[in-house]
């Protein structure tokens, strides 16, 4: 086997979209997978269809077109605002797109005109995480514009929250998108189909539903992929946390001093830790550095710690134990560590059925 890879089971993740799926249904919403985190590979796109997608999501144009190339027939969501060089290749490979911007839409009108198909858009709304979204008071004024373009149908409204501040999804602002939603059918005389009220963020607000919301849809990731849920990282009852493991192998191995000698200057990036003198330690290097994998996200089994890395080697510090050269360690990663692995040529990924 070649090192370092990941393991990713696709049994555990079949598992955890299921009970997700039949979770969320019991307060009438729908989940919608986003492949983002595995660059839309086909083996995950395939895996989410079969365990009951009916449509999937992700934020680059690319990684949609892999999955339309692989077979993957389902509907398709782009959820970034297109960009205005890619507008034809959105409608082209996506049912729908999400939106904030009017020039793009009336772009994405002009290119679904020119090929003669239709180009669903669900309109972001802005409620107070600063990412993306339109304010609530310029909501109305666009989609009458947009109502009035040709090729053009409006799916719904949504919102984002939590990825840039941390701002909770709520009862309080999922009542204004769900008011919103209502104001908008009454006042343009329309059916809203999707009220996409956010990601993984909104699992515990779902799941402690009381009475019903205007929300029918969640865009989900990590909650798939993690079992947990992105706000408070709680485990997702009946899902596994470990259907993802990254394993790397030791390439050094010693008995080092912990406290490092002569004149310090910043490090090869930017940074001078505080040193603690904690006498000899058993040192080892693993064969991979932050150009793999963003070391934050990375859990080491127990008696094993992660003690700094550089750009090809991560330096772990073992308890009672000399590891060995040769040896292989198996990590435990979270989204923040798999959406960087994911992207390294040189970690082999490797998927069981």
């Amino acid at each position: 086997m070649s090192f370092p890879c990941l393991e990713i089971d696709c049994r555990k993740i079949a598992v955890n979209i299921k009970l997700i799926i039949r979770e969320l249904k019991g307060h009438s919403i729908d989940i919608l997978p986003v492949t983002k985190v595995f660059m839309g590979h086909p083996e995950i796109a395939a895996t989410l269809v079969e365990s009951g997608a009916v449509m999937l999501a992700d934020s680059r144009i690319e990684n949609i077109e892999r999955m339309r190339c692989a077979g993957i027939k389902v509907p398709m969501m782009l959820i970034r605002t297109p960009m205005l060089s890619q507008v034809e290749r959105v409608v082209s490979s996506c049912e729908v797109s999400l939106n904030t911007e009017l020039v793009v839409i009336k772009a994405l009108s002009e290119a679904a005109r020119t090929i003669g198909y239709y180009h669903g858009v669900i309109i972001m709304v802005e409620l107070g995480d600063l990412r993306e979204g339109v304010m609530v008071n310029q909501l109305e004024s666009i989609i009458k514009k947009v109502l009035e373009l040709p090729n053009i149908i409006i799916n719904g409204i949504g919102a984002n929250l939590t990825c840039r501040y941390g701002v909770a999804p709520d009862r309080k602002n999922m009542d204004i998108l769900s008011n919103l939603v209502n104001d908008i059918e009454r006042r343009f005389d329309i059916k809203m189909k999707i009220i996409s009220g956010g990601n993984s963020a909104n699992i515990l607000w779902a799941l402690k539903l009381e009475r019903p919301s205007r929300i029918n849809q969640l865009r989900l990731g990590e909650s798939i992929y993690f079992g947990v849920e992105a706000l408070k990282k709680q485990h997702i009852t009946g899902t596994y946390k470990d259907a993802i493991i990254l394993i790397a192998e030791v390439i050094e191995s010693s008995v080092k001093p912990s406290k490092p000698w002569g004149c310090r200057y910043k490090n090869a990036f930017g940074d001078m830790p505080e040193i603690v003198e904690r006498g000899m330690v058993n040192q080892a290097l693993l064969a991979i550095g932050r150009q793999d994998v963003n070391p934050s996200g990375l859990r080491p089994p127990i008696g094993i710690k992660i003690v700094a890395s550089t750009s090809d080697h991560l330096v772990v510090e073992s308890e009672g134990h000399i590891l060995k050269v040769g040896q292989t360690i198996k990590f435990r990663i979270d989204y923040v560590g798999l959406l960087s692995a994911m992207t390294s040529p040189y970690i082999k990924k490797n998927f069981y059925h």
